[in-house]
């Protein structure tokens, strides 16, 4: 399999209105975590991240707004940011640009059910990172668009935990937006890396912000 941990340069060229790392003057990083939230995994993401004083970005699909409203609540109070994931977790190559535009609404109207970030930024990321300069288009007037620069691949079944780890250490920069999943598919490898990226880089002076 061919993986992309970090980003192609060609792509910030291509679309620079979106975000894919920060500008920072100091050791920052930006966890986020896509596709929850659900019970089985967020509560795990929001207690290792407490041990380390450490916030995050959970791009959340609606669906699991829907079926997990307590979690989401859970993520705000804890001073972590709600971001918008779709609602069906939809394919941006496989969907007309309104009804894509719709499952963002659909998604950010949940979103705005369980509480106030503490940010007033509508952030927005693509499931499976599909993109065109279409949906770009009409999302942005509305909608910050926020990819990464550091992809961890914790969801790929076939990458064992300790090379996900390994990987992650080596492309994570200051100003990196890191990208790691509260899922199920990615259970296995998640629980293994986060404590010990965590651990890792809060030794080495790192602070981990919300976007």
């Amino acid at each position: 399999m061919l993986r992309f941990h970090r980003t192609p340069p060609v792509l910030p060229w291509l679309f620079p209105k979106v975000w894919w790392r920060r500008p920072v003057q100091d050791k920052t990083i930006f966890l986020t975590f896509d596709d929850g939230p659900i019970p089985e995994v967020t509560p795990f993401v929001l207690q290792q991240l407490a041990q380390h004083q450490a916030k995050a970005t959970f791009f959340c699909v609606g669906e699991n707004l829907v079926r997990h409203p307590e979690i989401a609540r859970q993520v705000l109070a804890q001073g972590h940011l709600l971001a918008n994931h779709t609602h069906q977790h939809v394919k941006a190559w496989k969907t007309s640009p309104q009804a894509y535009l719709q499952q963002v609404h659909q998604c950010q109207a949940e979103l705005e059910k369980v509480g106030r970030n503490l940010s007033d930024k509508k952030l927005f990321r693509p499931p499976h990172g599909q993109l065109t300069r279409q949906h770009v288009r009409i999302l942005s007037p509305e909608y910050q668009i926020v990819m990464w620069s550091a992809l961890t691949y914790d969801f790929d079944a076939t990458l064992s935990p300790e090379k996900c780890l390994a990987k992650a250490l080596e492309i994570i920069k200051p100003g990196a937006v890191v990208v790691l999943h509260d899922s199920l598919k990615a259970e296995r490898n998640l629980r293994f890396v986060l404590p010990r990226l965590l651990h890792h880089f809060s030794g080495l002076g790192y602070a981990f912000k919300t976007l």
